[in-house]
C-alpha cells in the first residue's frame, strides 16, 4: 500500500470532518422529530434526561452527554486496546456532540414534537437518509471510526463473533438501557433500523467516488 502524504492525510481528516457534520445533521433530525432515534442516541437522549431530572446542572445538553460517553469508550479501548484509536475517532469523540448542540440550536424552534405528525415522520425519514449519506463519507474517509461504532466492532474481534450478530446485540442493549433512563423508543427506532443501512448500500459507491475524486484532484494538483 502506497505511503500516504501528509497532505492526503490532512484531507482525509477534513472530509471525515464534512461527513461527520452531515451524518450529525441526519440525527438532530430524528432527535427533534421526537418520534424515537438510532439506537447508540436513545440511550444518549435517556441518560440525558435521567440527568436533567436528577440535577439542576442547565450545562447539560445532548450533545455534552454524546461528548462524555464517547470519551468514557475511549479510556476503556485506551485501557483494553488502543490500536482500535486513530486521529478520525479523536475527531468523532470531540466533534459529534457539538454539531449535533448546534443543528440543535439552529433548527429547534422549526422542528419538534408540536409539529404534524406527518410532518415529523417526513423529516425523521429525511434524517436518516441524511445521516446514510453522511455515514458513508466517514467511512470513506477511511480515517476513522466513531467511539460508538468501535463498541461492536472490538466486541466482534475479541470474541470472535459475527460482526453483524454482534452490532444486533450491542444495538439493542443500548435501546433497552436508553428507554428505561427515558429515551424516545418509537415509530422513529424502527425506521432508523430499516432505512439507514440499506440507504447507507445505496450511497456508498456513489461516496467512495467522491472521495476517490477529490483526492485525485488534489494529487492532480500538485504535480
Amino acid at each position: 500500500m502506497q505511503k500516504r502524504t501528509l497532505k492526503e492525510i490532512l484531507l482525509r481528516i477534513v472530509i471525515l470532518f464534512i461527513g461527520l457534520t452531515i451524518a450529525h445533521l441526519g440525527v438532530t433530525l430524528f432527535l427533534l422529530a421526537d418520534l424515537g432515534a438510532d439506537p447508540f442516541n436513545v440511550l444518549i437522549q435517556g441518560l440525558f434526561r435521567t440527568a436533567q431530572s436528577l440535577t439542576e446542572w442547565t450545562v447539560l445538553t445532548h450533545g455534552r452527554v454524546h461528548m462524555a460517553i464517547c470519551f468514557l469508550i475511549m479510556l476503556v479501548l485506551l485501557i483494553t486496546d488502543r490500536s482500535y484509536i486513530n486521529i478520525g475517532t479523536v475527531l468523532c469523540m470531540i466533534c459529534g456532540g457539538p454539531i449535533i448542540d448546534f443543528f440543535t440550536l439552529l433548527l429547534g424552534g422549526l422542528i419538534h414534537s408540536g409539529n404534524p405528525f406527518a410532518a415529523r415522520i417526513l423529516v425523521l425519514a429525511a434524517g436518516c437518509v441524511i445521516l446514510a449519506f453522511g455515514m458513508t463519507i466517514v467511512m470513506k474517509s477511511d480515517s476513522g471510526v466513531g467511539p460508538n461504532d468501535l463498541v461492536a466492532i472490538v466486541i466482534s474481534d475479541k470474541l470472535g463473533q459475527s460482526f453483524s450478530i454482534t452490532r444486533i446485540v450491542v444495538d439493542v442493549c443500548f435501546v433497552a438501557a436508553g428507554f428505561l433512563m427515558g429515551g424516545a423508543v418509537g415509530v422513529g427506532t424502527i425506521i432508523c433500523a430499516a432505512l439507514v443501512g440499506p440507504v447507507a448500500g445505496i450511497f456508498l459507491p456513489h461516496s467512495e467516488r467522491i472521495v476517490e475524486w477529490i483526492i485525485a484532484s488534489a494529487n492532480v494538483q500538485n504535480t
